[in-house]
């Protein structure tokens, strides 16, 4: 059963808008390691806070940060993947199987898209990742998923290749889709919502 509480083995602060949000903060807040893309440690630090490490390409780090924070950075300059990507890699190689990443959204409506959409290949490396915005939750699901909710609550799923759809407790049933905007704008009408399909999908879960 999926909700909105989760204990990742890390945290990763990405360099989109700063989480407000109580739910993305007090993973911050609580996480046992927060690792911050290059671009967001600014911040994090400016507001009291000491990042386990600080991963990226290195080019948004003042330098200040670099002599200060020196024995945490490591830079990885291969451009292959992004800073994101490159943090949950790190977070893997240290052990991590469960990440929760905030801040990856916002600015950028085009690093958005991307980062959302590179949960489907942190699955592939068997990890349990979640993004948590300001406004809610994305969760990579395969196969049948069950979700602890209140009714009302706005859900929207993404086809990434799955078939076989079928659901219990939205006010839309699901079918077999393909385009990414067909299963938006749904509605959990129960405290638990059932989405059976063969294959990966990613659901939007809104904060009620």
């Amino acid at each position: 059963m999926i909700t909105f509480d989760f204990q990742p083995d890390t945290v990763i602060l990405g360099g989109g808008t700063y989480p407000m949000h109580p739910i993305p903060q007090t993973l911050l807040q609580n996480a046992p390691r927060v690792q911050c893309c290059d671009g967001a440690a600014q911040e994090f630090i400016a507001r009291g806070n000491t990042p386990w490490r600080i991963i990226g390409d290195g080019d948004s780090m003042s330098d200040e940060i670099r002599l200060q924070f020196a024995d945490r950075i490591r830079i990885f300059a291969e451009q292959e993947t992004n800073d994101q990507t490159k943090n949950v890699m790190y977070a893997r190689d240290h052990g991590a199987k469960r990440i929760a990443i905030v801040g990856a959204t916002g600015r950028r409506e085009d690093h958005t898209i991307g980062n959302i959409s590179l949960l489907t290949e942190y699955n592939k490396m068997g990890l349990e990742v979640r993004i948590y915005t300001d406004n809610g939750m994305f969760v990579i699901c395969n196969g049948t998923t069950s979700f602890g909710v209140k009714p009302g609550t706005q859900i929207s799923i993404f086809n990434w290749k799955a078939r076989n759809f079928s659901s219990e407790g939205l006010r839309y049933k699901l079918f077999d889709f393909d385009a990414l905007w067909m299963g938006t704008l749904n509605e959990a009408t129960q405290n638990v919502v059932t989405i059976n399909a063969e294959g990966v999908y990613i659901v939007y879960v809104n904060y009620l």
